[in-house]
Parts: structure tokens; C-alpha cells; sequence
């Protein structure tokens, strides 16, 4: 073959692979939808996140169930939803939710005897922690200076 016929057959098979391209590229913009929103209110919605920020999801843990995408967090968010829709309050639908799982699903427990010891519980070790650095140092204070005698250099006897 000579030189224009290679040319020519090159840019044929460019041209058809570029076609290719783009029929493909069409055929999937064809078949693409519009993503429907989560809910028909915005407002509903907006609500629906607000709570949803509030509660723990309770198998990531660490994780609110706004942001998690476990099964049950789906779930849950769809449950918010509907008794938001039945018209209850922000405050209800916490409710249920404390009531159905408890106060471990509030990122914000209420404090109770339940909880008090997470409430309390670090600000009580940090003040033992405080009161035990001021004992000791004041203990030391009171020692002799013959008590802070240093340590003795390598290869030397002991007596």
C-alpha cells in the first residue's frame, strides 16, 4: 500500500472510532434521568436533615445518621420522614426515636442518673487528677534536699 492509502485508512478508522464514541456517549445521555429529590417539600427535607444531625446511627456509631449510609441509617431517615409528614413535631419525632433506642441514640443525652457519669464523669477525673499533682508536689516540697540526691554516673560503685 502506499502512503495515501495508509493516510486514508487511518483517519477512516479514527472517524469510526470516534462515531463510536459518541453513539455511546449519546445512548447513555439518552437513558440518564433527573434525579429526584429525597422529598417533594424542600422544607420537609430540611427538617427531616436537621434531626437527622442530631441522632446517632446506631451501627456506625460514630456517625450521624444524616451521614451514614448503612441500611438502617436509610431507614431511619425514611422513618423520619414519614412521621414528619404525618405532621409531628421536631421534638416528637426525637422522642420516638429516644423511646424506640433509647437515650444512646442523642448525640446530646439529657442528664439523668443514667448518664450522669458521662456528663461528670471526666470533669471528676481531671479535678482527682489535680487534687493528687497538688498532694504530691507539696509533699515533695516538705522533703529535705538530701532526699533529691542524683543519680550516681555510670561504672561507679554503689554503696
Amino acid at each position: 500500500m502506499d502512503k495515501l492509502g495508509t493516510t486514508f485508512m487511518r483517519t477512516t478508522l479514527q472517524r469510526t472510532f470516534l462515531l463510536l464514541l459518541i453513539a455511546c456517549g449519546l445512548h447513555t445521555a439518552v437513558w440518564a434521568g433527573e434525579a429526584t429529590p429525597a422529598a417533594d417539600n424542600p422544607v420537609l427535607e430540611a427538617r427531616m436533615l436537621a434531626i437527622a444531625t442530631e441522632l446517632r446511627c446506631l451501627v456506625c456509631q460514630n456517625q450521624t445518621i444524616a451521614d451514614s449510609h448503612s441500611g438502617l441509617a436509610v431507614d431511619l431517615r425514611k422513618e423520619i420522614r414519614s412521621l414528619l409528614d404525618k405532621g409531628q413535631s421536631d421534638q416528637q419525632v426525637r422522642d420516638y426515636m429516644t423511646a424506640r433506642y433509647g437515650d444512646f441514640i442523642l448525640y446530646r443525652p439529657p442528664v439523668n442518673n443514667s448518664t450522669a457519669l458521662l456528663w461528670f464523669g471526666p470533669g471528676v477525673l481531671a479535678l482527682i487528677g489535680l487534687v493528687t499533682l497538688w498532694l504530691i508536689l507539696r509533699r515533695r516540697a516538705r522533703m529535705s534536699a538530701d532526699a533529691f540526691d542524683p543519680d550516681l554516673p555510670d561504672g561507679s560503685d554503689q554503696v
